[in-house]
C-alpha cells in the first residue's frame, strides 16, 4: 500500500527546531472527493517563514495548529483530479506541506497551488529559487520598495542566501553598486565572483564593522535587510538622507523568545523610509514578476545555486541549516 508521510506539529518549538517538535505518521493517501485532486510532492521548499508559522504569534497567516500537518512550500504533480483546474500529470507548486501527497481543495485551504506551465526550461528547484516566490520576494521588494537607482550603494544582509543572492543581481541589472554581508570568505568570494557582486563584507570577521564603511564610502542608499540584530543596527548607522529600507526578514531572531528592542531615531534623523512587507502583497504581479526573473535566468544573467537536501524526513534537521548559514542560495528538500 502507497503510504502518505507526513510531519504534524507536535509542539511549539523553543530556540532551534528539533525532531521532537513534530509527530511523522504514516496515513493513506487522500482520494479526491468532487472538486479536489491530490498532488505527488517533489520538492519542499525550506524558508525562514517555516519557523514563524510554528510560533503561536501575531503574524501574516494564521500558525500551524498543534496536530496539523506542517504547512511550507513545494512543486508536486498531479496524480488524480476531480478538480476542474488541475489535469493529471500537471506541474502545481503551492502550500503543498511537509508531506508526501497533498490533498488540493480541502476545507481550509489558505492558497490553492498555481499550474507550472508546460515546457520551462529551467531546472525545479530553480522554479522555487531564483525564478520562484524566493526571486519574487527579492524583485519585488527591491523594485518597488526599495526603488535603487543607478549609481547608489545598496546593501543586501544573508546575501548568499535565496533571496539575498538574488537582490544583489537584480541591483546590478538595475544599475547600483551593490554590497553584500554574508558569513565567512567563502560566501563573500562567491558573492563578488559568482554573483556579481561590487563588494562583499565578512559579519563574522573582527573586523565587520571596518570592512562595511571600506565598501560603502558614500554611505548606503538601500539596505534590503533579511536579518535584524546587530548586522541591521552596523548598515542602519551607515544610512543616508532619504535612504529607503526593505524589511524582508529578521532571520537572527526567529528563534527568540523575546522580541528585540531597537533604536529608532536614526529613521527619524535620516529620514529613512522603512517598510516591512510579504511576498503576498504583490500576488496581483506575480506573473509579470516571474516573467521578467525567467527571462534574465535564460539570457545568463541571473544566476542561481540550490542546497538541495535529499529525503522528506530530513526536513526538521535540514531547516536549521538556514539559521547556522551552512545553505547556499535556495534551500529544499527532494522528497
Amino acid at each position: 500500500m502507497i503510504v502518505n508521510r507526513q510531519f504534524r506539529l507536535k509542539r511549539r518549538p523553543h530556540g532551534r527546531v528539533e525532531r521532537a517538535d513534530f509527530d511523522f505518521l504514516e496515513s493513506p493517501v487522500p482520494e479526491p472527493a468532487e472538486g479536489q485532486a491530490v498532488a505527488r510532492n517533489l520538492y519542499l521548499s525550506l524558508d525562514p517563514t517555516n519557523r514563524i508559522w510554528m510560533t503561536d504569534m501575531e503574524q501574516y497567516m494564521p500558525p500551524v495548529a498543534l496536530g496539523e500537518v506542517m504547512r511550507g512550500g513545494g512543486i508536486g504533480r498531479i496524480v488524480a483530479s476531480r478538480h476542474p483546474g488541475y489535469k493529471e500529470g500537471d506541474l502545481v507548486s503551492g502550500l503543498l506541506g511537509w508531506q508526501d501527497y497533498c490533498l488540493i481543495g480541502a476545507p481550509g485551504e489558505l492558497l490553492p497551488p498555481a499550474v507550472i506551465p508546460d515546457g520551462l526550461p529551467i531546472p525545479l528547484p530553480t522554479l522555487m529559487g531564483a525564478c520562484g516566490m524566493t526571486g519574487l520576494t527579492a524583485y519585488f521588494g527591491l523594485t518597488v520598495i526599495g526603488e535603487p537607482k543607478p549609481g547608489e550603494t545598496v546593501v543586501v544582509s544573508a546575501a548568499a542566501g535565496a533571496v539575498g543572492s538574488v537582490v544583489g543581481q537584480v541591483a546590478k541589472i538595475l544599475g547600483a553598486r551593490v554590497v553584500g554581508i554574508a558569513g565567512g570568505r567563502q560566501k563573500c568570494e562567491l558573492l563578488v565572483k559568482e554573483f556579481g557582486f561590487d563588494a562583499a563584507v565578512d559579519y563574522k570577521a573582527p573586523d565587520f564593522l571596518a570592512q562595511l564603511a571600506a565598501a560603502t564610502p558614500k554611505g548606503v542608499d538601500v539596505n534590503f535587510e533579511n536579518v535584524g540584530g546587530t548586522i541591521m543596527e552596523a548598515v542602519v548607522a551607515r544610512m543616508n538622507l532619504y535612504s529607503r529600507m526593505p524589511l524582508c526578514g529578521m532571520i537572527s531572531t526567529y528563534n527568540e523568545d523575546t522580541a528585540p528592542r531597537y533604536d529608532l531615531r536614526p529613521f527619524l534623523m535620516k529620514r529613512i523610509r522603512l517598510q516591512g512587507f510579504i511576498i503576498t502583497d504583490f500576488k496581483d504581479r506575480f506573473i509579470e514578476g516571474s516573467m521578467q526573473l525567467a527571462q534574465w535566468h535564460m539570457e545568463g544573467r541571473l544566476k542561481s545555486r540550490e542546497t538541495v537536501v535529499e529525503g522528506l524526513d530530513r526536513a526538521p534537521e535540514a531547516l536549521n541549516m538556514l539559521f547556522d548559514g551552512t545553505n547556499i542560495g535556495k534551500l529544499v528538500v527532494r522528497i
